[in-house]
């Protein structure tokens, strides 16, 4: 199977999941976890071994975090890695919400992991968009 797993500071990542589920229904292959404020880096981590005790190196991850190398990141690798795990998993860091849907709605429609990640780099990256509002000024002068 393939997943995508979220890591988080505080409720992003769980937050950010909530909402992915509105736009694409409740999923087995979609897990998310959060290193809370009153949490150590490794209760995340064991949290974390739990989220994805079931997953083998059969499977791939996807695995989106907030933010590169916060702790989040660097333990969900850590447990990824002694799991045999990191060679199967496509690693992406500043995650958004059109990273997150495109992940998990096209992430199966790609045997190639390259174009795969070039894809979910891709909308993540046009989800950040300068909105400028534009002033209608003519209409007031009539």
């Amino acid at each position: 199977m393939k997943y995508v797993v979220m890591v988080s500071h505080g409720e992003f990542a769980p937050g950010l999941h909530s909402a992915v589920k509105m736009m694409t229904g409740d999923r087995e292959d979609v897990l998310s976890t959060s290193l809370k404020s009153d949490m150590s880096a490794d209760e995340f981590a064991a949290n974390f071994e739990e989220l994805v005790k079931d997953f083998t190196t059969d499977d791939q991850v996807i695995l989106l975090a907030d933010i590169l190398s916060g702790s989040p990141f660097t333990n969900a690798l850590n447990v990824l890695d002694q799991k045999g795990m990191l060679p199967n998993t496509l690693i992406i860091a500043g995650m958004n919400m059109p990273l997150a849907i495109t992940a998990v709605l096209m992430k199966d429609n790609f045997d190639n992991v390259q174009d795969l990640k070039d894809t979910l780099l891709s909308e993540g990256r046009s989800g950040l968009t300068d909105f400028v509002v534009v002033s209608d000024d003519e209409d007031e002068d009539l």
